[in-house]
């Protein structure tokens, strides 16, 4: 099992702060714009050995996603990546550098310095290799990073939903914005499921403007375990979250909702999610490493299953407290609300029963479904409960706030206290559904765009809501897409 070795700092090492004068700051500031246009990489002639390693790997687009197949050692698959995908990276930088911006006030590179400080020496050796891989790949191509960049992005969601709101707090006095609520998912197995084996569904829900989750990578790394997962462009964890491993391990995700610890000490939970799923053997070894300096960022509940055992589990990692159960017969469901006792009262403020929160409202809607659908649930009953909208609070038909497809972009009048505006363009982005039988083949079933079909056009929602026009860059449009199945190792 790879361990948390200190990683080179040299890479991530802030540099020191000037100072200059007013009257040379615009000097200087010019000349380091015409410095940056002049050294922008154009795209470069690769190496015998670069064009080796590329020989090795494949990208195509598939209904709304793009699939890439990495493998090798972790600089080599990482220069593969970011050469593969470095349009979508670039567009993914991007949109993560304007989203930072305009909803922090605080410029990206400052954000880039400080995530540098906090995690040097905490990224394992491995995650930096492929991350300077990825790095190399980019330039390879034209497209300028950093390795202390690259840490940022794929820590962004730690550090913007958890990191930051204290940090804010510091500076602004008032209530803090905690974790946002984001993602539903179930796991089922025995009794409940038409073949006893393991069914687990998960669709992801987040802002139309936010970096593209719709890549599916394979990654074959050179010492590990073969991985099959969701993730957006430049990523070397899944984020968002949905994974199969050769081990015969399956995962999803629900963040734990109005949670707001952070331990700066920590290591990234990009880290950890990564090391956990190439190197863990069983779901005892993937929670281990998961728990192993768990630094409350990003914090989840995990669902996760075996296909070889038909076990589940669910993993609640708070900061201070964790909860976990497991069990070969039955379901767990997650809806952004902490199911764990501890976690629940002494770290979060969430209202349990309160159906008027999209969480409470869409746990009692999982629970409702279980029940229901006992001892008949398969992946295409899957497919149908992550594109339900039954609103349990309104007690009918709703596509908006509370539904399992969420669709907040519809909400007029929206109740719960976030988001707190109406029509925020913020909703189900896609759904992937897996049983035993499919992991144990490497391979899922995944829907661009909402669960239940329905299109989204960015230009026509900025139209009829100019409120939002700081998003015109950024927001996507999302045509309606069928199911797809991907597998482990398929070329174009």
């Amino acid at each position: 099992m790879t361990s948390y070795s200190k990683a080179s700092s040299s890479a991530l090492r802030v540099r020191s702060n000037y100072r200059t004068t007013s009257k040379h700051f615009l000097l200087a500031t010019q000349l380091i714009c015409l410095t940056f246009c002049c050294l922008a990489p154009a795209a470069q002639s690769l190496t015998d050995a670069q064009q080796s390693w590329l020989s090795r790997a494949n990208r195509h687009d598939k209904a709304g996603w793009v699939y890439v197949h990495i493998e090798g050692k972790p600089r080599e698959r990482g220069f593969q990546y970011g050469y593969l995908l470095a349009k979508e990276i670039a567009d993914g930088l991007k949109a993560t550098r304007v989203e930072w911006e305009y909803e922090s006030a605080m410029k990206w590179s400052w954000l880039v310095g400080r995530a540098s400080t906090m995690f040097a020496h905490k990224v394992d050796h491995e995650t930096v290799a492929e991350i300077d891989g990825i790095v190399d790949g980019l330039r390879a191509a034209g497209v300028s990073s950093s390795e202390a960049e690259m840490v940022a992005y794929n820590a962004f969601l730690e550090l913007s939903w958890y990191w930051w709101p204290p940090e804010l707090k510091k500076i602004k006095d008032g209530s803090i914005r905690l974790g946002r609520q984001s993602c539903s998912a179930f796991i089922a197995t025995g009794s409940m499921t038409t073949d006893g084996g393991v069914v687990l569904g998960h669709n992801t829900m987040a802002g139309y403007y936010s970096t593209l989750a719709n890549v599916i990578i394979n990654i074959v790394p050179s010492k590990g375990h073969r991985i099959l997962m969701q993730t957006c462009p430049g990523w070397i964890h899944s984020g968002t979250d949905f994974f199969i491993t050769d081990a015969g391990l399956m995962g999803a995700e629900t963040t734990i909702d109005d949670f707001a610890e952070f331990e700066p000490k920590g290591i990234p939970e990009f880290c950890r999610m990564r090391r956990a799923t190439q190197d863990a053997g069983s779901i005892a070894e993937w929670c281990a490493i998961m728990k192993r300096g768990n630094n409350g960022g990003y914090a989840n509940a995990w669902l996760l299953g075996d296909a070889n055992t038909h076990e589940i589990a669910r993993l609640e990692l708070g900061l201070k407290f964790v909860g976990f159960e497991q069990k070969k017969d039955g379901f767990f469901v997650g809806s952004n609300i902490a199911e764990d006792p501890k976690i629940l009262r002494f770290e979060t403020e969430t209202h349990e029963m309160d159906i008027r929160n999209s969480d409470v409202a869409r746990r009692l809607r999982w629970k409702q479904l279980m029940r229901e659908n006992a001892g008949r649930i398969d992946a295409e009953s899957a497919k149908r409960f992550e594109a339900d909208h039954f609103d349990v609070y309104l007690k009918q038909e709703h596509a908006g706030e509370r539904s399992l497809c969420g669709h907040w972009e519809l909400e007029h009048e929206p109740v719960q206290p976030w988001p707190t505006v109406p029509n925020q363009p913020w909703g189900t982005m896609d759904a992937k559904v897996v049983d035993s039988k499919m992991a144990g083949q490497m391979s899922f079933a995944a829907r661009w765009g909402a669960a239940c079909g329905m299109p989204f056009n960015a230009q026509k929602f900025l139209a009829e809501n100019p409120q939002f026009d700081w998003m015109k860059d950024i927001l996507q449009s999302r045509p309606t897409e069928p199911w797809t199945e991907f597998k482990a190792g398929e070329a174009q």
